[in-house]
């Protein structure tokens, strides 16, 4: 497994983890992201703690049996431990979903949507990358996913393609507790290897592409019902594209620092200026067109 620590860890941890991925052993390699990660907490590296401790928590709460075999005294305390950091208010995980949420606070339903839908695009050729491994085949529909929902918005889709939304809003749910998850990677031209569990940051970037799907799903069958209130978009799949875990787990100390962190930053912000401007659909469509065909992990 390359690349899987940043320069604070060393190799006897890596090469434990890989014998227990190989083995399949997914209480073993919870409690192992378990001790790792709080092992950073009390050295106050909080950034791997939260690297460490989300991904303990994703495997033994996919499954009843591993919860089990990890037991209540490691998951309470994993749990106490992820709730004291969502109150660390300098970590990147929780100070940039904050922001956004402010700032949509000041948008329509369909800035919002537009937004996320412009993060989301993003995503598109690195869900293509990830597609090649079994398991993952749902990522490389993410281009036409966006395009659809987005041709949505102005006029009512076929229903062959709502329920193929819908049936990709469900693969996506089952993505995570896979075993492709936790163990499954691709090579990065450059870089190091991306994983698919590096996809588990900033609440787990394919459980918030099914919450935004879900969402607008539920939004195009009110608006095929004739419904007076319709469900109000959520922003948190705007930090979608920032992949945080990656640039911890491979070494970055400081995510501020990262160019494509920064980059990210720089297009969130852009985004938000254009979905409060008068923008036409051409406009968004032509923005979504050029994010499609974005490297994210490039430098």
């Amino acid at each position: 497994m390359f690349g899987l620590f940043g320069k604070k860890e060393a190799a006897a941890p890596e090469e434990r983890l890989a014998n227990l991925q190989n083995k399949k052993d997914w209480a073993g390699l919870a409690k192992a992201y378990y001790e790792l990660g709080t092992a950073a907490m009390e050295q106050g590296d909080l950034n791997h703690a939260q690297l460490w401790l989300h991904r303990a928590d994703t495997i033994y709460s996919a499954d009843d049996t591993t919860y089990e075999k990890v037991g209540d005294k490691l998951t309470d305390d994993c749990s106490d431990r992820i709730g004291t950091l969502e109150d660390e208010e300098g970590l990147l995980y929780n100070a940039v979903p904050a922001q956004i949420e402010e700032k949509a606070e000041e948008l329509n339903d369909l800035q919002v949507r537009i937004w996320g839908l412009l993060s989301i695009a993003r995503l598109v050729r690195l869900g293509e990358r990830l597609a090649a491994l079994p398991g993952c085949e749902v990522l490389g529909q993410l281009g036409w996913a966006v395009d659809m929902m987005f041709n949505s918005l102005q006029q009512p889709p076929a229903q062959e393609e709502f329920q193929r939304l819908m049936d990709l809003c469900n693969s996506l749910y089952e993505l995570n507790g896979r075993p492709v998850y936790y163990t499954g990677q691709v090579d990065v031209p450059g870089g190091a290897p991306f994983q698919v569990f590096d996809l588990n940051g900033m609440m787990g970037v394919e459980q918030e592409l099914n919450d935004y799907i879900d969402s607008h799903l539920r939004l195009l069958a009110a608006l095929s019902q004739g419904a007076e209130e319709l469900p109000a978009a959520g922003s948190s799949i705007v930090a979608c594209a920032l992949l945080p875990d990656y640039y911890i787990r491979t070494g970055a100390e400081e995510l501020n620092d990262v160019p494509q962190i920064r980059a990210e930053l720089a297009r969130v912000e852009d985004d938000y200026r254009f979905v409060s401007s008068s923008f036409t659909w051409e406009q968004a469509a032509q923005k979504i067109s050029e994010y499609k065909q974005l490297d994210i992990l490039a430098k």
